[in-house]
């Protein structure tokens, strides 16, 4: 795997942790979580709100390895964990009465990645 390019030692760190939980419990979503980070900026991710609420059920668990955007609207309590959220997706995400996590936050709450969904 080829090595991140990134200077943001907050996503470098998040990077190698990522790394190092997908070997230790071999977990192979944390790995995949990994690879897209390490993406440059501009080929990483920017899911909006209303992709979310397409692809998702109430209570589903859900990793963006990017950053959510406010557009559209949910309509379910999903938890939700990304790398960056606009301050008006988090607030649309707790009108849902919807949790929004830090990718670290989600990493200590299920270490195996059981249940998470990716979406890209």
């Amino acid at each position: 795997m080829k090595e991140t390019k990134t200077t943001n030692p907050e996503l470098i760190q998040l990077i190698r942790l990522l790394k190092k939980e997908s070997r230790e419990k071999q977990a192979g979503i944390w790995l995949d979580v990994a690879e897209h980070l390490s993406k440059s900026r501009s080929q990483r991710v920017a899911v909006n709100l209303s992709r979310i609420n397409r692809n998702t059920k109430r209570s589903d668990v859900i990793v963006v390895p990017g950053k959510i955007l406010a557009s559209g609207s949910l309509n379910h309590a999903v938890t939700v964990a990304s790398f960056g959220a606009s301050e008006k997706a988090k607030e649309k995400l707790a009108a849902a009465k919807g949790k929004y996590l830090s990718i670290p936050e989600l990493l200590k709450k299920n270490p195996k990645g059981a249940n998470i969904k990716i979406i890209r």
